[in-house]
Formats: structure tokens, sequence, C-alpha cells
């Protein structure tokens, strides 16, 4: 089931009656949940309850939700005629029309221009028997959209593993040459040394204990140790069954941390084509992770 991606789509749309409600569910990756509901003012007391569903089936990830009725359940304005006011405008209209000996005659026209003699009577839905169309419509299109998620979550895993043991092959390759990088640095610093000072009476005791201490500086092992602890979480993290796309990206970071100190410490060539090899595989984790619910 995990991990999900933040991006999918669904389509729902259940009929009951005369009352069709078709939802649409549309997700992509954000840093939080951001819920935004479109639906006809009318049913806006229903969309605390859609939230709360959508609440429940996404930890994160911008989720653009439209809910749109179609056809009749009696929720539509009701008109009814007073027959009785007409019947009273209409005499009145040809009581003047004689009076004034106007000689047009009183048209339909004429009298809707009388508008209170329709009356508008707004009826209010039945919230209960909508909500419940309306969720069965939401639920069909959330199922739809997860399970493109899901899908699209199982691929992103695949690639994500994959990447990890690219990555793993070359830290494998780092650790392989340390102990000649080190070698070669302890050379190198006896080199230096010999240089500045030839001629001088130092003690090779204590020039042998700060070769050796400045050759312990160049030293990764923790660093890889570390490495190779957040390789094993990763993967863990990858089998979960709770959203970990901020765990992931946290994690990363920790990766590029370590991958950054080894550059610092060991200098080289290859080894700079090494630390750069792991920055990029970082780069194209952090690219897939940030689509991870």
């Amino acid at each position: 089931m995990r991990p999900r991606s933040m991006t999918g789509f669904g389509r729902g749309e259940m009929t009951s009656g005369d009352r069709t409600w078709i939802v649409e569910v549309r997700t992509v990756n954000h840093r939080y949940l951001d819920q935004r509901i479109t639906m006809p003012r009318m049913f806006g007391s229903l969309e605390d309850r859609v939230r709360k569903i959508i609440a429940s089936n996404h930890a994160r990830g911008r989720v653009d939700v439209t809910l749109q009725p179609v056809g009749n359940a009696g929720t539509g304005p009701l008109l009814s005629l007073n027959t009785d006011l007409a019947r009273q405008y209409h005499s009145c209209l040809m009581k003047l029309k004689s009076e004034l000996n106007i000689a047009s005659q009183i048209g339909l026209g004429d009298m809707l221009t009388f508008g209170d003699m329709i009356d508008r009577e707004e009826q209010n839905p039945d919230f209960d028997r909508e909500w419940k169309v309306l969720c069965g419509a939401l639920d069909i299109a959330i199922n739809e959209c997860c399970l493109m998620r899901e899908q699209e979550g199982k691929a992103l895993k695949e690639e994500l593993l994959d990447r990890l043991e690219d990555f793993s092959g070359c830290l494998d390759r780092l650790a392989a040459r340390l102990p000649e990088i080190v070698k070669a640095r302890q050379k190198e610093l006896w080199e230096r040394f010999d240089n500045l000072l030839a001629g001088l009476d130092i003690d090779p005791v204590r020039l042998t204990q700060e070769a050796a201490i400045m050759a312990d500086k160049a030293d990764v092992t923790e660093e890889l140790v570390r490495l190779r602890s957040h390789i094993s979480q990763f993967t863990a993290f990858l089998d979960s069954t709770e959203p970990v796309g901020r765990r992931l990206d946290f994690l990363l970071q920790e990766f590029l941390r370590e991958v950054n100190t080894i550059a610092s410490k060991v200098s080289g060539a290859e080894t700079a084509h090494l630390t750069v090899e792991l920055k990029n595989e970082i780069e194209k984790m952090r690219e897939q992770v940030q689509n991870i619910e």
C-alpha cells in the first residue's frame, strides 16, 4: 500500500431518484494538506463533512475536490401565482384605461410589471438525503484516486530502491579506497614536513604524532557508518505502512551532510569524483521523494 504518490485523479458518480452527484478529486504534491472544495453555495453546510473524509485519506498534498449536483431534487425555487391579486391589478388597469380614455389594449406584458403577483419560495434541500448520494460519489472518486496514487507510489519505490543501490555501490567503492587514501595522505604530509622542516632539529616522535593526528582527520569511517545506517533506515521507511515522505526528505538531508563532510575531509581527484557521484544520486532521490506522501 505504501508509499503513495501525492499525484492522482479520481471521478465518482452516484444517482438516487432525480438527483445525481458527480465528484472529481485531483491531487498534487504539497508540503502540507491543502484542501480546496468547490460545490454549490446552497450545499455549503456539507463542506465540513467532505473535508473530514478527505483528511482521513490524505496526510498531505494539495487536494482539489469538485462536487456538482445534476438533476432536480426539489431544491429549486417554488413559484405560485396570486390570482386574486392579479384580478385586482387587472380591474384597476381597466378602470384607469376607461377614465383616461386610453385606446391601447391591456396585455399580459402590462400585468407582468407587477412582480408581486408571482410568489417565489426558496426550498431547502434535504441535506441528509443529499449527503448519502454525495458521499457515495465522493467515496468512489477517492478510492479511484488512491488506487492511482498507490500505483505511482509503487513505481516511485522501485525507482528509489534502484537509486539507493547505486548510491550504496558508490559508497562501497569509496570505502574500498579509504586505506589507500589515508596512506597517501600520510605520505603527502611527511613530504611536506620534510620540505618545511629541512635543517631544523625536531623530535621525530612528536613529528610522527602530529602526522598521525593530521592523517586521522582524513579518516571518514564514522561518516561511512552513519551513511550505511541511513541507507537501512531509508529502506525500512519505504516498507512502512505510514506516510513517510517527510522522513525520507529529512533523511536525504542527512545523506548530503555526511557526503559533504567526507568531501571536506578527503581530498583527491578520485575522491572528488565519487562524492560528486554520491551527491548526484542524492539529488535524483530527492526529486522522487518530493512526490511521496
